[in-house]
């Protein structure tokens, strides 16, 4: 059962690089219309959804860091825990 905890933390880390490109991308003021952009906005989006607009706060840059920043840590965070466990039954 080793390899099911690489497997946890390998997926959370695909999720949080999805995040973490789209808050590049962002800040970057990539062009939305751009079909690859807009895959990483909309993937972004549907994982980031719990945290958007979770603190408000006037400055976008900050804004965009915190709605998927927090996300990203959150996901590799809870995904470190489980591999641990999963790995501390076997």
């Amino acid at each position: 059962m080793r390899g099911i905890d690489s497997v946890i933390r390998t997926v959370a880390r695909v999720l949080a690089g999805i995040l973490v490109v789209w808050i590049v991308l962002d800040l970057l003021d990539a062009n939305r219309g751009n079909t690859v952009v807009g895959w990483f906005h909309s993937a972004a989006d549907w994982l980031a959804g719990w945290s958007i607009g979770l603190f408000g706060v006037s400055q976008h840059t900050l804004q965009v860091l915190l709605d998927y920043g927090i996300p990203a840590i959150v996901y590799v965070v809870i995904a470190n825990l489980v591999a641990s466990r999963t790995v501390t039954r076997t």
